[in-house]
């Protein structure tokens, strides 16, 4: 498999497709935005703050990005340049997780290694295996898309763990009583949390293709590769992202409910 960037030179009509894309086209679609701020206000929705804030930050955080990736992919150290990327990404979702659930005692280092963990399992089969070509820009594509959609099913894990504990605290403090210890209490509460966090990505994966056609593939096709090319690469995307959230849910639930417990077996929030 060749690079994601790469295009072959042949008669095809979908590598002689070429986007180029001029400020002055790039402000045509703010017609869109344009509308959705005129049925905000014609509505009485009040998200017009929302929505300026939101398309303001998109725009800022992308350009930044854009910005820094041509800085970078030019330079002699971009492979150097490009890990530092991707540690940078890691820490950034360790401490989005972090600050979406303050309740769970002892989170950051949990989701520390289950991201950690998740991404050096993605990049080891993605580029050990040569499925996707080694190169700078590929390393932060492939970790962006990976730590870009395990976030979702890691914040809903970790809530669900924080709701699980409190509305089944009968339950456990039962287990407990009964000489249960905190392997049997994770045992007993584990796969339910784990089964509602990665539902929503099962389903995601299921209607893929059918509902609605994934940015990958799309993307691709727009630069101009072959349709099948593309599918290969999409459904290599979804099995990357599958695999790596169920991962990191497995790792977050798993020493989450350890560390909420301590070793006398108290709720650590009773401590």
């Amino acid at each position: 498999m060749r690079s994601i960037f790469a295009l072959e030179q042949s008669d095809s009509p979908y590598n002689q497709q070429i986007i180029d894309i001029s400020w002055l086209e790039f402000s045509s679609s703010l017609i869109l935005i344009a509308l959705t701020f005129f049925l905000s206000f014609t509505l009485k929705l009040q998200i017009e703050k929302s929505l300026l804030l939101a398309s303001f930050r998109a725009a800022v955080q992308l350009l930044a990005v854009g910005l820094f990736f041509t800085a970078i992919f030019d330079h002699g150290f971009s492979e150097l340049w490009s890990w530092l990327w991707v540690l940078f990404m890691i820490l950034l979702a360790t401490t989005i997780i972090r600050r979406r659930v303050p309740s769970v005692r002892g989170l950051s280092p949990v989701a520390l290694l289950a991201i950690l963990s998740s991404v050096a399992l993605v990049i080891g089969v993605i580029f050990l295996l040569s499925v996707i070509e080694y190169t700078p820009i590929n390393i932060v594509v492939i970790s962006g898309i990976t730590i870009g959609n395990i976030v979702p099913s890691a914040v809903l894990a970790v809530q669900q763990l924080n709701f699980q504990i409190i509305n089944r605290r009968s339950e456990v403090e039962s287990l407990l009583s009964l000489g249960a210890d905190k392997k049997i209490v994770t045992k007993f509460l584990a796969p339910q949390i784990i089964k509602t966090a990665i539902t929503t990505q099962i389903e995601r994966t299921k209607v893929v293709g059918l509902i609605a056609l994934p940015g990958a593939m799309t993307g691709l096709l727009l630069a101009g590769i072959e349709p099948m090319d593309a599918v290969l690469i999409q459904l290599i995307v979804m099995y990357m992202i599958l695999g790596s959230a169920t991962v990191t849910v497995c790792i977050l639930v798993w020493f989450g409910l350890k560390l909420s417990f301590t070793n006398d077996l108290r709720l650590a929030s009773e401590k």
